[in-house]
């Protein structure tokens, strides 16, 4: 089963910050679409039961960024 969630990152604000979180959340094992929203400090995740929301927020903050939703 697969899970879709709108996650609220507000310090994105480039395409710096864009390519940072893509590739660090689309590098775990489960996760199968990631694609962040700079205008609107927002990052959609689709991700199946082998990985946690957890787990991906953790990933985010390990990158740097607060993550709220």
């Amino acid at each position: 089963m697969t899970t879709q969630k709108t996650l609220q990152v507000p310090e994105v604000h480039c395409d710096h910050c864009k390519t940072s979180l893509e590739g660090a959340v689309g590098a775990l094992g489960g996760v199968s679409i990631v694609e962040v929203d700079v205008p609107n400090a927002t990052i959609d995740v689709a991700y199946d039961d082998t990985v946690s929301l957890d787990t991906i927020k953790a990933t985010i903050e390990e990158q740097g960024y607060a993550v709220f939703g």
